[in-house]
């Protein structure tokens, strides 16, 4: 069993409502498939100034991942495990859909042998809420009021319409009436319940609350006034921006320009190739889609300004991180809003970006969400504390190789909350992560040996600076050295035979420990 000292880097200020415990408020804030390069401060032209000042005034990882999908992220964001040993190895079962594959690994909900965020900071003497996408199950007892919430307001749906949620639209555990879609957006919403909740707390105790946006994810819902902003803002195309934003990303310092950009994707064709007709329907799917980020960012300025007004902000850790990369998920239609001249300017609804626009929001990385390379897991990840992190670091890079489960162990530090070994008579797993504590303070931290990976049979291991990938059940490996190839494109296998064997062997261990193998069948209806 992990143990943090708690004496270790809490901040010497003070807030007079909870000087007792002194331990902060955090303000963990998650958007749902945006790529690695849509935000200003990670390189995109998209104006999000409310996040870029968190940015400038926190810190930046280059190297933090996920888990490439939704709810695997969610389940390992919230519970410091890799996603198989809570029970969600590939989806949660949602609606028609059953994702229990009879397997431990993969039943389809969070199981028992977990605790989450809010369960072990209620212990602590936090108030808990939850606004947005839920996204770990709909049964009663994997709600968010059952895994520790004091509050909770949004949808447990993984997708939903942005200006009518559909079923499974909750505040706690009661299922809401639809809102009148002429006046609601569900990123407005999300955060005006939040930020009400944080004006009319008992501010006696510090507060966890967990901001899980919907947005970017598809479907292309924003507000009319927002895309006008954007409109012919993308008929450059995907050539030109991918380059634009790469040369960005080097100008700040992200990467090196000896990196390069990683080719188009061979499915998409070049901008010249496409047609007028075509570019000015795919210049409207990306400007929705810009203004989805857009809203987000004007958002996360409403949760700011109130921690700043309630004179809460110096002492409130806010995290900002994606759930995946950017998708290339071809879905054809859903639902509709109040925006009707969008929802039908595409033969049947803008459901989503497209190849083309993905490619361009992972910039400089290939692939996408669902996928094992960096296009797929690397996340932008930004932390910002105003009385935590030095000074001499505000505003800077980490390379740190880190994951969504070192959330957990650094909010346990912190807290000063205590990770059970027993939960309502059920042993709880160990946490896997590692505080990136030390991190706000400049301070070098203990490494991961290995990092593993496996989402639909895709497979990767990343330790140190070398990093394989295959196919579940082929185990082909591809080597690739991170530190002088991010981008993944020379395969060095071959050359370095002991290194994909010691790898290899490391993710078989891995994958009988953690519930990843055997796999076992779907019970019901899934898709893939």
């Amino acid at each position: 069993m992990k143990r943090i000292s708690y004496l270790l880097f809490l901040p010497l200020f003070a807030h007079a409502s909870y000087a007792e415990s002194n331990n902060p408020n955090i303000v963990l804030i998650m958007v749902d498939d945006m790529g690695y390069s849509d935000i200003g401060c990670y390189g995109g032209e998209i104006p999000t100034p409310n996040i870029d000042n968190l940015a400038n005034e926190g810190i930046r990882f280059t190297q933090f991942y996920n888990t490439s999908r939704c709810c695997p992220t969610r389940a390992s964001l919230l519970t410091g495990l890799y996603q198989h040993q809570v029970g969600v190895g590939h989806m949660t079962t949602e609606g028609s859909y059953n994702f229990d594959y009879g397997t431990d690994g993969y039943r389809g909900q969070l199981n028992r042998n977990c605790v989450t965020l809010p369960e072990v900071l209620k212990e602590a003497g936090y108030n808990t809420y939850m606004t947005g996408k839920w996204h770990l199950g709909s049964d009663m007892d994997d709600r968010p009021l059952q895994r520790g919430f004091d509050k909770y307001y949004g949808c447990l749906r993984g997708a939903f319409n942005y200006f009518r949620p559909g079923d499974k639209y909750m505040y706690g555990n009661d299922l809401l009436e639809q809102p009148d879609p002429k006046t609601y957006y569900t990123t407005d919403a999300f955060t005006d319940t939040a930020v009400s909740w944080i004006d009319t707390r008992d501010n006696t105790q510090p507060f966890f609350l967990y901001m899980a946006y919907n947005a970017p994810h598809w479907p292309l819902h924003a507000k009319k006034e927002d895309v006008d902003k954007f409109i012919g803002k993308y008929m450059e195309g995907w050539d030109v921006l991918r380059q634009k934003r790469f040369e960005r990303q080097v100008a700040m310092g992200l990467f090196d320009e000896s990196l390069g950009l990683s080719p188009r994707d061979t499915n998409v064709r070049p901008w010249s190739e496409v047609s007028e007709e075509q570019k000015i329907r795919s210049d409207l799917r990306m400007a929705v889609y810009a203004a989805q980020i857009y809203s987000i960012d004007e958002n996360v300025g409403k949760i700011v300004r109130m921690l700043k007004q309630k004179g809460e902000l110096n002492n409130t850790l806010i995290v900002f991180l994606s759930d995946n990369g950017a998708s290339a998920e071809p879905y054809k239609e859903f639902g509709g809003g109040n925006f009707e001249d969008l929802n039908k300017a595409d033969k049947g609804g803008i459901i989503s970006i497209g190849r083309g626009w993905a490619n361009l929001c992972n910039t400089p990385f290939q692939k996408y969400k669902n996928n094992a390379f960096e296009g797929g897991m690397a996340t932008p990840f930004i932390a910002c504390w105003p009385n935590g992190i030095s000074k001499g670091i505000k505003g800077k890079f980490v390379s740190d190789v880190s994951h969504i489960m070192d959330v957990m162990p650094t909010i346990l530090e912190l807290s000063g909350a205590t990770y059970p070994t027993m939960r309502n008579n059920e042993l709880i797993n160990d946490y896997v992560g590692i505080s990136f504590v030390p991190l706000l303070k400049e301070h070098k931290r203990e490494e991961h040996k290995y990092l593993f990976f496996e989402h639909e049979n895709r497979c990767a291991v990343r330790s140190g600076d070398w990093k394989i990938i295959s196919k579940y059940g082929e185990f082909n490996w591809l080597l690739y050295n991170i530190k002088e190839d991010r981008n993944e494109q020379k395969n060095i296998a071959s050359t370095h035979p002991e290194i994909v064997a010691e790898l290899s062997e490391a993710w078989r261990k891995w994958a009988l420990e953690k519930k990843v193998v055997p796999k076992g069948d779907p019970i019901g209806k899934g898709y893939h």
